[in-house]
């Protein structure tokens, strides 16, 4: 029995992990750079330097790649926040932390999340929501309302907007870096992402008040 049609005929122990993370990486460029609709399988196949029957085989088709384009970042990310959150103490600060991090290593994922999640018709909005959406931004309110009753945030904010706020505050400066290095003096070293969390963690904490 035939468990995938795009292993039709080879077996998956002749599967190449370095081939395969070659295209995901052509394939997460692009489809940031030039979106979804305008990238073809013969573009990331030609970025990647492989016939356009490997995307076939690897993936199936354009649409499941661009899903495990965003399932390699967002699933390891997914089971971090809920490690955090089952210790019931996950300070804003490494919440933060992580979402930096994360962001640092995949500097097109908030390109790639405008494009196929945030705008209307993004081609991955609809299987974002129904499957990715609970386990990040959803984890995201309770483990602020801990932190609440921790007395390490305000008992008077709402935990919704908070994580929102949160998201924002960690993912936009990547959006915005050529913007924010040239224009704002910002720097995107490690030293630089480290001054970026300890604000958000002190703006989130205790405003901007002296």
């Amino acid at each position: 029995m035939q468990t995938s049609q795009r292993r039709r005929g080879r077996p998956s122990g002749q599967e190449n992990p370095q081939l395969r993370g070659a295209i995901l990486d052509a394939a997460e460029r692009l489809f940031a750079d030039q979106g979804y609709s305008a990238t073809s399988v013969r573009a990331i196949a030609e970025a990647s330097g492989v016939n356009p029957a490997m995307i076939h085989y690897y993936f199936g088709n354009k649409t499941a790649l661009l899903q495990t384009v965003m399932e390699r970042t967002l699933e390891p990310l997914a089971t971090a926040l809920a490690a955090m959150r089952s210790e019931e103490n996950a300070p804003v600060g490494e919440i933060s932390r992580l979402l930096m991090d994360t962001v640092s290593r995949h500097p097109m994922l908030p390109v790639l999340m405008v494009r196929e999640v945030m705008l209307p018709g993004g081609a991955m909005q609809d299987y974002f929501l129904e499957h990715m959406a609970p386990r990040l931004g959803g984890a995201l309110p309770g483990m602020l309302k801990n932190e609440q009753q921790a007395g390490r945030i305000a008992a008077e904010l709402d935990p919704g907007i908070s994580a929102m706020l949160l998201l924002a505050l960690s993912v936009f400066p990547f959006l915005v870096r050529g913007v924010a290095e040239r224009g704002l003096g910002v720097s995107f070293d490690e030293a630089g992402i480290e001054q970026m969390q300890n604000h958000v963690a002190r703006l989130l904490r205790e405003g901007m008040s002296p």
